[in-house]
């Protein structure tokens, strides 16, 4: 009831004052609308008021859907190709990843190569020398991040355009995808375009898209297995709301019944991400925290589509109806995809380890000696991943990633004077940074905390998903606080980041009901804060493309002490 002050005058409620916020009260929708929230009718006036007729008018909000992501992806795809193959070197640690991929073309397994100071100038010699041999090699990441390097060097040759070809292909393609998961998850395709554009200028998704490391294979395969968990979620969402009784009066209620025992028929997105997700985990082992992470979030989701539904009990409902095909369509579907990326080194004799449990006995002896085999090599590797300890210069603790407190110097020259394109008096700069835009990303720790204000307190559900994105590729670290570990790994969550700051940006721009006045602050700010994090992009694009600078330039970049 409204209050009456002493004077006399009625004070509006709590709802009433927030509206001068921007809150646009509760709406009452429909059971259906609440599983399945419709995208928005597409509106004309903008182009009415260019002239084209109400129907022609329709056509470019239409298109947008697609053509507005695949102007983000083109534009996004420019500078990441743009003079890929320079440096004319082997960057970081692209020396083991590089001729990995070369001997997996050409072997089908990891050879052995000479030690990197004889073999990296020998293949960036004229005329190149190869010096793999066929005898199996140790490796500590499993296969398919190579394959997919590979794949780049088959079509252009063992040199730096042909390692760094498919990163720069997938980190475009993963902008692209971005812009459409965001359309989905905000049912906005100017929200979805923001996010894709946030990642195209991130730092350190654009170092790691021209470089032939496997953190951003992992996050593109990551980044499509969350993209076809959402289309499952819709779907299944969409079956329950179509088998929801229709009354008399037409107007569609919860029901027990139906939200108890109503199938969601066959998930095919949810099988295709099980095949992402074991993609993800056979380029780097952090991509089975993903799978469990993401079979969780698919769970609840289920269970949130069954309490809309009308089900009383919907974890038993679940448990009973989804968590079988849920687990199915994930785990096995992932453990065959980890299997099957293996099969250049079942086909060979030379590999690794290939046949250490050739006329071994015991108690698991009834399992094919192959897969003990590939057993026996993977628990090496385990161990070697949680004993690495070896100190490193450019090493940093998970604490200090969010806040960018210490980044990875790829490469660094100091050409002289006259060299090298360097025109000043004293010697200049060139250098490969794996940072990310700082204003991006320090936006995004502010955003991270309005998420979980919007998942804790408001049961947001697209909050929770970005949350859940983000802690399985950021949490799962700090339980190796003694392993030599880099912030660059932190690529594999940037999307989500990227998604969190449009969210918090969406929010600045006001919902629908909102005054006009609040719109056009909100606006305004979102877009200086959206222009400041491009400016702070170009600004740091020399250090992240190895341009020749003077060094006092390039000092004057480095704004923390720690990123030296």
């Amino acid at each position: 009831m409204p209050r009456i002050d002493q004077a006399g005058h009625r004070e509006a409620s709590w709802e009433q004052r927030l509206r001068a916020f921007g809150y646009a009260g509760r709406r009452h929708t429909s059971v259906r609308d609440r599983l399945v929230v419709p995208f928005p009718e597409p509106g004309s006036r903008p182009w009415r008021r260019l002239g084209l007729s109400p129907a022609a008018a329709l056509r470019p909000d239409r298109w947008s859907g697609w053509g507005g992501p695949l102007l983000v992806a083109l534009l996004s795809g420019l500078p990441r190709f743009w003079r890929l193959g320079s440096p004319r070197t082997l960057v970081f640690d692209e020396t083991y990843y590089a001729k990995d991929a070369w001997s997996l073309l050409r072997l089908g397994y990891e050879g052995t190569w000479p030690d990197r100071k004889i073999a990296d100038p020998q293949i960036l010699a004229h005329p190149q020398v190869i010096s793999l041999s066929d005898t199996g090699s140790f490796v500590a990441h499993p296969p398919t991040g190579k394959w997919v390097i590979a794949l780049g060097e088959w079509m252009f040759g063992l040199t730096p355009f042909g390692w760094r070809f498919m990163t720069a292909v997938l980190g475009t393609l993963s902008v692209l995808m971005l812009c459409r998961i965001g359309r989905r998850l905000f049912r906005s395709t100017l929200l979805g375009c923001l996010a894709g554009a946030l990642m195209a200028v991130d730092g350190l998704h654009y170092v790691m898209s021209r470089t032939a490391l496997l953190d951003l294979v992992l996050m593109f395969f990551v980044l499509a297995a969350f993209g076809c968990l959402l289309i499952d979620r819709d779907h299944a969402r969409a079956r329950l709301a179509a088998a929801l009784p229709v009354p008399e009066d037409g107007r569609v209620r919860p029901d027990g019944h139906t939200g108890d025992h109503a199938g969601t028929g066959l998930r095919p997105w949810r099988i295709a991400a099980g095949l992402f997700l074991g993609l993800a985990a056979s380029t780097k082992w952090n991509g089975l925290y993903f799978l469990a992470f993401f079979m969780v979030l698919t769970l609840l989701w289920d269970v949130g589509a069954r309490r809309v539904a009308g089900a009383r009990r919907p974890y038993r409902a679940v448990l009973r109806k989804d968590l079988g095909r849920s687990v199915l369509s994930l785990v096995p579907v992932a453990v065959v995809t980890y299997l099957a990326t293996w099969t250049g080194w079942f086909l060979s004799d030379n590999g690794y380890g290939r046949h250490w449990a050739d006329g071994r006995g015991g108690t698991w002896s009834w399992i094919p000696a192959p897969l003990r085999s590939l057993w026996h090599y993977e628990y090496g590797v385990y161990q070697f991943n949680v004993g690495l300890h070896t100190p490193h210069k450019y090493e940093s603790n998970p604490w200090s990633w969010l806040v960018l407190g210490r980044p990875v110097l790829f490469r660094y020259e100091s050409p002289k004077p006259g060299t090298e394109g360097c025109r000043t008096a004293t010697d200049c700069t060139q250098t490969i940074l794996a940072l990310g835009t700082p204003l991006l990303w320090w936006s995004a720790c502010c955003a991270l905390v309005y998420l979980l204000y919007r998942w804790a307190l408001r049961r947001d559900w697209r909050s929770g998903a970005v949350l859940c994105a983000v802690g399985a590729g950021y949490l799962p670290w700090f339980l190796y606080q003694d392993r030599t570990i880099f912030s660059f790994y932190a690529v594999a969550f940037v999307p989500y980041l990227c998604l969190a700051v449009t969210m918090m940006l969406g929010a600045l721009l006001g919902p629908p009901g909102a005054t006009g006045e609040r719109r056009t602050v909100g606006a305004v700010t979102a877009g200086v804060l959206v222009l400041l994090i491009a400016w702070n992009f170009i600004h740091f694009f020399p250090a992240y493309t190895g341009q020749t600078i003077p060094y006092a330039d390039w000092r004057a970049r480095m704004w923390l002490d720690s990123w030296i």
